[in-house]
């Protein structure tokens, strides 16, 4: 069905080293649009911006196993996020045109439950083979859905709710002979 090599998990990815310069550069230019950030703009090029955008990338990870897709990022405020793949509904490419330049893309993961006002869960930006990685995290995501609906319930799930049945009939008996001497 598929001619590449079986996926070895955890597989965990490298990332662009031009995503320092982009990051750089993206933030100057929201910088440029502001009177305050005009003035901090030589203070961004001349240290502070090189030295985040180096200790961001550093802090980088992104490692796909065999049930989650997890993410950590950040410098002062670390995030690290844990995505289950079953709830993965769907993995969006973009690429503006700063982006296009630096040949780097943003992988945005939108996924079941979240709330309305989010449009996704996660970005990646500038992951090394970004269309590669999208590929085996969909096929990771079938065989974990196919594997989960192929299986049927163990026999301790199947004892588990024979006893929550028996339990609940016992309840059902309580609240009737109750019923039934309040009545009486």
């Amino acid at each position: 069905m598929n001619s590449q090599p079986e996926l070895t998990l955890p597989l965990k990815v490298s990332f662009n080293p031009i995503i320092r310069t982009y990051l750089l550069l993206y933030i100057a230019f929201f910088m440029a649009i502001t009177v305050v950030g005009i003035l901090l703009l030589p203070i961004w090029f001349l240290g502070v911006g090189q030295w985040w955008s180096r200790h961001y990338f550093h802090n980088l990870e992104c490692e796909l196993s065999e049930r989650s897709l997890r993410f950590k990022k950040g410098i002062l405020v670390q995030v690290e996020k844990t995505i289950p793949l079953e709830n993965i509904q769907d993995v969006t490419f973009v690429a503006g045109p700063l982006l296009r330049y630096f040949d780097l893309c943003i992988l945005k993961f939108e996924t079941a439950g979240q709330s309305p006002n989010q449009a996704h869960d996660m970005e990646l930006i500038g992951i090394i083979d970004a269309q590669n990685f999208r590929t085996h995290i969909i096929e990771q995501r079938q065989r974990l859905i196919a594997t989960r609906s192929s299986q049927k319930p163990a026999d301790t799930d199947q004892t588990l709710l024979t006893e929550i049945r028996d339990a609940l009939r016992d309840i059902q008996q309580l609240l009737q002979n109750n019923l039934k001497q309040n009545n009486a």
